[in-house]
């Protein structure tokens, strides 16, 4: 997967929004407002940074050495994943979606319910 199918993707999920509100580097992907995926577009090799739960965040450092803590996000709650066909591509596209997932579990329960009933 190279940099443009990895937005394309992410920008096909329902609601995704896109913005640079760090610098002109660094493409943030959101969802009904909250942060779900950071891509830095600069970084010699391509990365996405997700929220994850964080006993699978475990389990994915320990069985995949392109899964590392996400660099100055927590590292209790955000990975970042090395897009070095380490991990496929499928797999990749999982891990997004169980991002957006874990950022909806913190919004109220009418706004989770709109959101998978639209």
């Amino acid at each position: 997967m190279n940099v443009e199918e990895l937005y394309e993707y992410c920008l096909s999920l329902k609601e995704t929004k896109e913005c640079f509100p760090f610098d002109k580097d660094t493409l943030v992907l959101k969802v009904r407002g909250k942060m779900f995926a950071l891509i830095p577009l600069e970084k010699p090799e391509l990365q996405i940074s997700l929220k994850c739960d964080p006993e699978k965040a475990i389990e994915l450092r320990e069985r995949y050495a392109c899964v590392q803590p996400a660099y100055h996000f927590n590292k209790k709650y955000w990975i970042s994943i090395y897009l070095n066909c380490e991990m496929n591509d499928e797999e990749v596209k999982y891990w997004v979606r169980h991002s957006i997932d874990e950022v909806l579990k913190k919004l109220p329960k009418r706004i989770r319910d709109e959101y998978y009933q639209s």
